[in-house]
Parts: C-alpha cells; sequence; structure tokens
C-alpha cells in the first residue's frame, strides 16, 4: 500500500517517531477535487461579493407577499437563489479546511460564510412570519393560481405545522442574528480536538515510537496486541482527561445554547424542539430507548461469549472492537481493492446505482488519506444543489475502513439520488432519513462478505462483524441518546454538569449496556468529551433508527428483488418531498412502532445462535 510512494509500514514502524504525511505528499487521484465546486478561491469571492450585493433586495419582498401570487413566487425564487450559491460556498469552504485545518485563509473562509448566513438568515427572517399572516384559505388560493408556486406546496403545509412555534418578524430576525453565535462551542470543540491538542508518542507492536493521532487510536483498537489496545487507549484520552474542564465547558454551551432556542420558540424542552423540525414524534425516541433497554439482552450475551473467547480474566472497552476470531481473509485492504469490494457487494442494486457509484470512484469525489491537520474521522458533504457530493476518510487499509467507505458512500449516493431529482426547495433529506442509507450499504456488504467465505473461520469472523455494527452502530448509538436526552434534561432541571457528573452518568450507561461482564475503565468515562455528533443537537438517535430500518429495508431487496430496490431508489430520490416518516412508510418501514428496533435485537440472536453452532 502506497501513500504516493511512502509505504504503509513506513508511517506506522519507523526506528523515529511517525509523522503523518504532507497533503503535497498524496497523489491527487487520492484527493478531492474541488473545483467541481469553484475552479479557484477568485471564484468562492466572486458567489460570495453576488450574494452581499444582492442581499438588500430581500427588502423590496419585505411586507409584499400577501399582495399577489407573482410577488410571493418573485420572493421565493429569489430566496432560492441566494440559498443555492449560500450552499455551494459553504460546502467549498468547508473541504479546503477540512483539508488542512492549519491553514488560516480557509479557517478564515469559513468563519465568513457562516457571518453571510447569518446576514441572509437575518435579511429573510421576515418571509416565515409574514406568509403565517396570510389566512390559509387565501396562501393555498395563491398557490393554486401559479403552477410555478406549487413546488412550495409541502414547505407552505410544514410551515402551517409549525405556526405556533414561528415567533414575530423582529423575533425571527434576532434569533438570525444570534445563529452565528450559536455555532461558537461546536466550532471551537471541532478545532480544539482536531488541530490543538496533541497526543502523547507510544510504542506499536513492534516496539517502534508513534504519534496517537484520532485515526490511530481507532486502528490501535483493531490490533491483536492486547497490551498495544490498552496502551493506546490510556494514552489516547489523556488530553480528554487533561482538558476535562475545557472539555465540559464546551458541552454545556452547546446545550444551553439549544436550550434558550427552544425555549424562545416555545417548545416544552430542546428535544422536542429537534425532533419536530422534522415532525417526528417524542414517541419515537422514547420507543427507541424503552426498547432498546428492554433488550439488552443480545448484548450481554456477547460480551459474555466476547470474554471467554478471548481467554480474558477481564473484558475492557478496549477489547470491544478486536476480533475474536483469526481467520480475517487479509491482514489489509489497499484502498483501490476497496473500492471494488464495496462495488460488487452493491450489485444487487442495479445499474443506475452502481453507474453513479462508479463515476464517484473514477472521478475524485473522495478524499482518501489522514495527512498532517487534515479533519479526523469520515463523513458524506451531503446535498449541496448542483454539485456532487463529496467524501472525507482517513485510509488506515482495516476492515473497519472497507465499512466506512461502503457507509459514506451510502450517504453520498443518497445525496445525490436527491440532488438530481428534487428540486432545490427538496435538494435534500433530514437527518432522521440520513443514516439508512449508509448502514443498508453496511448490511450488503456483509452479506457479501459472509456469501464468499471460503472457510468457516472467516464465516465466523464476518458474522462477529455484523454483531459489532449492531453492538456498536445501533446499541451504541442508543446509549449515546440516552446520554444526550439525560444531560439536556439535568440541565432543564437546573443541575450543573460538571466533568465529574457528566463522567459519572456516561459509565454508569455504558456499564448498563454492556452488563456485568465489563470492566469500565477510567478513561471510558470521559468519552462524552470527544464525541462530535454531542454537538449535533439530538442526531445520534438517528444512528440506531437508520440502522434499525436498514436492517428491515436491505432484508426486503434481498427476499423481494427488483420491486424492493425501485422502491429503495425511490426512496433514494425522495429528498425532503414528504415528512421522514411517510418517506420510510412508502419504502416498506413503519418506525413509530418498535418492530424495527425488535427485530434488530433478535438479529442479533441469531447471529449468536449461528456463532455458538459453528464453534
Amino acid at each position: 500500500m502506497l501513500y504516493n510512494d511512502i509505504s504503509f509500514k513506513k508511517m506506522f514502524s519507523t526506528a523515529e517517531v511517525s509523522s503523518l504525511p504532507l497533503r503535497g505528499e498524496i497523489k491527487k487521484k487520492y484527493k478531492w477535487d474541488l473545483t467541481h465546486i469553484y475552479k479557484n478561491d477568485d471564484d468562492w469571492e466572486k458567489d460570495f461579493k453576488w450574494i452581499e450585493n444582492n442581499l438588500p433586495e430581500y427588502e423590496k419582498f419585505n411586507g409584499s407577499l400577501s399582495k399577489s401570487a407573482d410577488d410571493l413566487l418573485h420572493c421565493l425564487q429569489f430566496d432560492d437563489s441566494i440559498g443555492i450559491k449560500l450552499e455551494r460556498l459553504y460546502l467549498y469552504a468547508m473541504l479546503c479546511k477540512d483539508s488542512d485545518m492549519r491553514v488560516t485563509k480557509y479557517q478564515a473562509m469559513e468563519e465568513r460564510i457562516i457571518s453571510l448566513h447569518s446576514k441572509v438568515s437575518a435579511a429573510g427572517s421576515y418571509i416565515k412570519p409574514e406568509l403565517l399572516q396570510i389566512p390559509d384559505e387565501k396562501l393555498w388560493e395563491m398557490v393554486n393560481f401559479r403552477s410555478e408556486l406549487r413546488v412550495y406546496r409541502h414547505n407552505i403545509e410544514d410551515l402551517l405545522r409549525t405556526k405556533t412555534h414561528t415567533l414575530s418578524k423582529d423575533e425571527e430576525e434576532l434569533l438570525a442574528h444570534a445563529s452565528e453565535i450559536a455555532q461558537v462551542p461546536y466550532n471551537t470543540f471541532s478545532m480544539f480536538t482536531n488541530a490543538d491538542i496533541r497526543f502523547p508518542i507510544i510504542k506499536d507492536e513492534t516496539g517502534n515510537e508513534i504519534e496517537i493521532s484520532h485515526a490511530r487510536y481507532y486502528a490501535a483498537m483493531y490490533s491483536k496486541d492486547r497490551d498495544f489496545r490498552e496502551r493506546a487507549f490510556k494514552n489516547y484520552y489523556k488530553p480528554y482527561l487533561q482538558y476535562a474542564n475545557t472539555f465540559a465547558s464546551l458541552f454545556n454551551g452547546n446545550l444551553k445554547t439549544n436550550i434558550f432556542n427552544s425555549k424562545a420558540r416555545k417548545y416544552k424542552n430542546a428535544r422536542e424542539a429537534a425532533l419536530d423540525r422534522f415532525n417526528i414524534p417524542v414517541s419515537v425516541y422514547d420507543n427507541l430507548i424503552n426498547t432498546g433497554n428492554n433488550n439488552l439482552k443480545p448484548l450481554h450475551r456477547w460480551a459474555a461469549i466476547k470474554k471467554e473467547l478471548l481467554e480474558i480474566k477481564e473484558l475492557h472497552p478496549y477489547d470491544a472492537y478486536v476480533t475474536v476470531f483469526n481467520d480475517s481473509p487479509i491482514d489489509k485492504y489497499p484502498y483501490d481493492k476497496a473500492k471494488e469490494i464495496v462495488f460488487d457487494s452493491l450489485k444487487p442494486l442495479g445499474k443506475e446505482y452502481l453507474n453513479i457509484l462508479k463515476t464517484a470512484f473514477d472521478n475524485r469525489w473522495i478524499d482518501v488519506y489522514e495527512t498532517q491537520a487534515k479533519r479526523s474521522g469520515a463523513y458524506s458533504s451531503g446535498t449541496t444543489f448542483g454539485v456532487h457530493p463529496y467524501v472525507l476518510l482517513n485510509w488506515t487499509d482495516l476492515l473497519n475502513d472497507v465499512f466506512t467507505l461502503t457507509h459514506e458512500m451510502g450517504h453520498n449516493m443518497h445525496s445525490h439520488f436527491t440532488g438530481v431529482s428534487q428540486p432545490f426547495p427538496y435538494a435534500n433529506y433530514s437527518i432522521f432519513l440520513a443514516e439508512v442509507a449508509s448502514t443498508f450499504n453496511e448490511s450488503l456488504l456483509l452479506d457479501y462478505f459472509i456469501s464468499n467465505a471460503s472457510s468457516k473461520g472467516e464465516k465466523l469472523y464476518f458474522l462477529e462483524k455484523y454483531l459489532n455494527n449492531i453492538s456498536l452502530t445501533f446499541y451504541r448509538q442508543v446509549m449515546f441518546a440516552e446520554f444526550e436526552m439525560t444531560a439536556y434534561e439535568k440541565t432543564e432541571s437546573g443541575i450543573a454538569l460538571t466533568p465529574d457528573s457528566l463522567n459519572d452518568l456516561y459509565g454508569s450507561l455504558y456499564q448498563k449496556y454492556w452488563g456485568s461482564e465489563m470492566v469500565v475503565d477510567e478513561e471510558e468515562h470521559f468519552t462524552w468529551a470527544r464525541v462530535p455528533h454531542f454537538y449535533y443537537n439530538f442526531y445520534v438517535y438517528q444512528y440506531s433508527t437508520g440502522f434499525a430500518a436498514s436492517e428491515v429495508l436491505s432484508k426486503k431487496v434481498k427476499s423481494d428483488g427488483e420491486s424492493a430496490v425501485k422502491k429503495y431508489l425511490n426512496f433514494l430520490k425522495a429528498g425532503s418531498s414528504d415528512y421522514s416518516l411517510n418517506i420510510l412508510k412508502a419504502a416498506g418501514v413503519d418506525m413509530s412502532s418498535p418492530e424495527p428496533v425488535l427485530s434488530t435485537a433478535q438479529k442479533m440472536n441469531e447471529l449468536l445462535n449461528e456463532i455458538e453452532s459453528l464453534i
């Protein structure tokens, strides 16, 4: 495996401390091509200035929306034209910054676009309140009078649904101005954890020194060398222990920001406000937590089996990822080989899907390798109208990277199909739907590996991987969701969240979910401090609901064939043209019932039964 003639072995096993490569040392084909968005920074500046120059145009529509269908149409179309450029500007600035978070120019560009977004929100803040002042009957008459307005029907329906939570013009403008400030806790957390903190230097499996990083930590958790796993685990957490007060302050700042916004909009609490954005009843969240808590036995059973197969006296968090089986098909998965595997695993989805997937692979939609100061983790950029989506990776040649690739390409294809199938008002999908396509891909990849296993040992290896997906993508995210819910409830009831209380809360939940077989190390208690998703305002529960939904949908594709594939592709193309629960129902799954969650727990038991029968 080569990083532009720098071998993987050299990166991780030199006699000297191994540093991450510079971005310029990576071959072009492994870096995303941002000229698909703007040819250069100057073109970005032109669009930025265009928005600044056209912002005053908002004022000419202020107070006129009820006069005629033409006035309403022109206002909404103008707002769309601003929104399209604004999204494009943000995408470019974000990807440039994430490529190397030390480059102050792109830090400044992202700050500028966030500030511009706030100004745009303030300038157009009168639109929703003014629409809500129009009598419903007259508003629908206007919509039906001009055919071009009918594209906005669902948006208007959704606006009327949230009428009681929409404020006056002045109040909406005030909240819009405050939106830039609301980004400070997350932006500071992201910069601190990705660019500023320094991780210790430790010895790897062969005794050579390496500097811990986010990606190297995750890679170490899959190492068969338990002492190395423990060293990596304890040292990775040292900065989070050292700066616990700072992380607690940022975490609390984020919570209080969202609580303030929920109160301002007259919601009962922050959770109700976050879920109501996509018309998700709080009962769906409660159902996930309650059904998950009532079905923890499969996870406890897996902990006991894993402890026995690893032949260890105590099971620790740094044992949660490593395989208990030794028959991995290959030790390393070079990126180019992984692309072939992912492509083959997704063949059940047909030519339309595969053609776009190949385009993404061949045209630099993906930034592959970890480099100095590149943003950690992985993501898909989402839908940006008129531009294809991008994927960020930090490749380490592990099997887990193959699953990360198919996961992010699930998002990527969802964003692409939505972007080319829907008009701008609906050319995105709700966060509630976001994790369905990604975990759907993972399910097909696991089926591919299991069905192509060449031995009993290899089959066991991938059955275990399926188990780990359920435990880490489903149960772990239910635990995260319970932590987030409880943290908000405590804050809303006036209880201060100190580092110690956050540690106690997270540690007790970790113990409950994994059961008595797990020994919860001090370091694990600090996990709340390093999870960026806790800044996303009730995002994590949707990993679990998405996983459960994808299990149902992938099963239908495997059993029903072409008819189920057609429904699934329609799901990918639906964007936000309807409410999320309705879009999922049309695809074949009802997330308002406990059945998808129950079926996921039952699936884990079935996998455990199969593993026990094989061994």
